[in-house]
């Protein structure tokens, strides 16, 4: 049984519609926002384990779309070797839910501090790499090879940070698997491809074809195997 810090644990008022006490924090419904499949067990708080506690830093991120899940890969890319700094595995529900929740906790951000200024764009014309080129240039530790489960997210913020603490709602208590940090200006970015890698799934239940979007910063950058590159 792993270790766990009491003194990080959610309160059970974590969802309420007061800001944090100091004021530096605030979240999608004027609290962390928390959700979770259709299951009876729904609690508003979760304990911290002492493994995840610290949380990492991620610079970006890539979708994988499974048939059943998806796998968000959080990047650092600040110096070589690249690396995936934390894997998360999410049921479909699950991430259709926490795109709402972020664009929820986005537009109050944004309320609060102002918008939040777009990051450079790549070269429209330059050639994007492929999902095996990109994992080819990446290194990937073994104890996130098999990611953590999440089937519910926390999200907070200050004003230059969003921490998103991924949740396994599970009875009796519900559990942070992962914590990842992201600057405020990688967020929109996220929120784009989680809505895009959205879109793609239900168009490939319904049969759909998706367009080729044209190059834009209203579109990340796309990989092939079903995959959104967040950079």
């Amino acid at each position: 049984m792993s270790n766990t810090n009491d003194q990080d644990e959610r309160p059970d008022d974590a969802a309420s519609d007061q800001n944090d006490t100091d004021g530096g924090t605030s979240a999608s419904g004027g609290g962390p926002e928390v959700f979770g499949q259709q299951i009876k067990h729904r609690q508003l708080s979760a304990r911290v384990p002492d493994a995840v506690g610290r949380g990492v830093f991620s610079t970006g991120a890539i979708v994988l779309t499974g048939n059943s899940e998806f796998v968000i890969d959080f990047l650092v890319r600040m110096s070589r070797p690249f690396q995936v700094a934390a894997r998360v595995v999410m049921p479909h529900a699950a991430l259709f839910q926490m795109t709402k929740a972020l664009e929820d906790n986005l537009s109050k951000y944004e309320d609060r501090f102002g918008e939040i200024q777009p990051l450079p764009q790549a070269d429209p014309n330059a050639r994007r790499p492929s999902i095996q080129e990109i994992y080819d240039d990446l290194k990937l530790p073994d104890d996130v090879l098999s990611g953590a489960y999440a089937n519910g997210c926390i999200i907070g913020h200050s004003p230059a940070e969003f921490v998103l603490d991924f949740v396994t709602n599970f009875f009796p208590r519900s559990a942070v698997s992962a914590r990842v940090f992201m600057s405020s200006r990688q967020v929109p970015q996220l929120v784009k491809g989680f809505r895009h890698a959205s879109k793609q799934l239900k168009q490939r239940r319904t049969g759909q074809q998706p367009p080729t979007p044209p190059p834009g910063d209203d579109d990340p950058q796309q990989g092939d195997g079903g995959s959104e590159l967040l950079y």
